[in-house]
């Protein structure tokens, strides 16, 4: 994949980093994009793992299920760089790399990491506790903070987004497409609703509304109207433009392909 601009590169992976926060990581926005800039020089390959995490242990989880790429890369030993090879994991998404980074992040080594009370102290406690080899690792990610003004990214990570009303009783999950999230959803007794406009207009669809009903290049489907927004089901939304729905129960995120 070509290089982004770095203003693309954040933008395009800003809603997946801000919605991994809103769930919970202990990482700020701003110190994951610079991370992700500093690992891969903007460009988000087809594996998905932005942050040059290795196989290590191979313990497969929710959200990372073995598979691996082999590639070169350097590291620091004896305070002298070297070239070597290394099997990096492979991601169905950069949603699934992120939440894995958070479950690494959750080992006692990274006790420091979690409990960083500003991004900087965090890139510094990134290096303290050995993520990366590089002895300029915490200086580089704050530089790339600074230069790019990364920490406005962190006060939309921070800010409660309510539910709709009329799902206010569904539980919030994340739609990915291209291995981002382009929305949230709606996961309400077994079924997804999904912004119609939103994710249909992002994906290049003809949204409408008639009424009672949000059609979707002409044709109507079930909905549900709420603050002056109509949701349909992601799966009908998907057929009516050529794509389908999967349930990842064990990330508990649709991927739509």
């Amino acid at each position: 994949m070509a290089a982004l601009t770095r203003d693309q590169f954040f933008a395009k992976l800003a809603p997946t980093v801000i919605r991994v926060k809103r769930e919970g990581s202990t990482m700020f926005p701003s110190v994951r994009l610079a991370q992700n800039l500093l690992e891969t020089g903007g460009v988000i390959h087809s594996w998905n793992n932005l942050g040059g995490i290795k196989v290590g242990s191979g313990q497969v989880n929710a959200y990372w299920q073995g598979e691996a790429v082999v590639k070169g890369t350097w590291e620091y030993v004896d305070g002298r760089s070297a070239n070597t090879r290394a099997a990096f994991r492979a991601y169905k998404s950069v949603y699934h790399f992120y939440k894995d980074l958070d479950l690494l992040l959750t080992a006692p080594r990274y006790d420091r990491v979690r409990r960083a009370a500003t991004p900087e102290q965090q890139a510094e406690m990134l290096q303290a506790s050995g993520y990366a080899t590089d002895p300029a690792y915490a200086a580089k990610l704050k530089s790339i903070i600074q230069r790019y003004g990364l920490k406005r990214y962190d006060a939309a990570g921070s800010k409660h987004v309510p539910k709709p009303e009329k799902l206010k009783e569904a539980k919030s999950i994340a739609v990915l497409y291209d291995g981002l999230v382009i929305t949230d959803g709606y996961l309400l007794r077994g079924v997804t609703w999904v912004p119609a406009r939103k994710l249909g207009e992002a994906l290049g669809a003809e949204i409408d509304w008639t009424g009672t009903q949000v059609t979707v290049n002409g044709h109507e489907l079930e909905s549900v109207l709420s603050e002056s927004t109509g949701y349909v089901k992601v799966r009908d939304l998907a057929a009516e433009i050529g794509l389908t729905a999967s349930w990842d129960a064990a990330a508990s995120a649709v991927l739509l392909e």
